[in-house]
């Protein structure tokens, strides 16, 4: 009877051996290698400022927005986009790369993550924000155009400059505009809005098409000259910078750098020098 009693013991103490054996402890999640899914998955923000760098795309046809220049020898790409991306890129505390493409192909670079956003004069079409995110607008190109003070009353409209020399930056917008708005104007091409302006202040031309901070910038100097009650039509709604979709992090730190780049009036400042940099 002893011994039936001990074998019983003994065989429910293996049992009870054999089960703790069986169970596996809780995995201590703060001590396992597993990645936590919230955690682990970096925003574009964060995977930028771990890489220190940030890669933007452009096409450098575009001038003054973006251009290719020679400088100190080296080509090199210029333009007040450029200055804005440096300035992004500055804020948060990253290297900036710069790639130049086809402009027909900066959405597709933009969404197989060849680059981190694209900023080349872009505008936010209905049809581009259904595929990328858009920060607000940083420039809008308004048309003016500015003639001699004395001819305030002779050029009102722009059926009055027919048959008359009308000044455009040379591989800028507004040598288009000269030709679709103003097709009965004799246009002249150069290089450098200074030169333009002078031009002008000569009566070599009759009036210059250009974008309003240009404009004011010039006139603030030059008393003789005025912005025209001309009307010129501008077909763009302005630019923004465009990231891949769902990067709000990304939109909201650009958009910050752009308020403080639009409120002190430092984007005129780089399309002015920009403009001075066309040749």
């Amino acid at each position: 009877m002893f011994k039936s009693k001990a074998l019983i013991l003994m065989l429910l103490s293996l049992v009870l051996v054999l089960s703790a054996c069986g169970q596996k402890p809780a995995a201590d999640s703060s001590k396992s290698g597993a990645a936590q899914p919230d955690a682990a998955k970096a925003t574009k923000l964060e995977q930028i400022k771990k890489a220190g760098k940030i890669v933007v795309g452009t096409s450098a046809d575009y001038p003054p927005y973006e251009f290719h220049k020679e400088v100190n020898g080296k080509d090199t790409i210029v333009g007040f986009d450029i200055e804005i991306a440096k300035t992004l890129a500055k804020d948060l505390g990253v290297t900036l790369e710069i790639k130049d493409l086809k402009y027909e192909g900066l959405l597709a670079a933009l969404e197989a993550g060849n680059i981190d956003f694209i900023i080349s004069g872009m505008t936010p079409t209905p049809e581009r924000q259904q595929s990328v995110d858009f920060t607000k607008i940083y420039y809008t190109a308004v048309q003016t155009a500015v003639i001699r003070a004395e001819d305030k009353d002779k050029f009102k409209t722009i059926d009055d400059l027919k048959g008359k020399r009308v000044g455009a930056q040379k591989g800028a917008t507004q040598e288009q505009i000269v030709t679709k708005q103003m097709p009965g104007s004799e246009m002249k091409s150069l290089g450098k809005i200074s030169d333009l302006m002078l031009d002008l202040k000569n009566k070599k031309t009759d009036a210059l098409v250009v974008e309003l901070p240009v404009a004011t910038a010039y006139l603030s100097k030059n008393p003789d000259l005025i912005i025209s009650d001309i009307k010129l039509s501008t077909e763009d709604s302005g630019s923004a910078i465009a990231v891949k979709k769902g990067n709000s992090d990304l939109v909201d730190a650009m958009n910050t750098s752009l308020d403080k780049l639009m409120n002190d009036k430092t984007v005129d400042k780089f399309v002015m020098e920009a403009n001075d940099l066309v040749e």
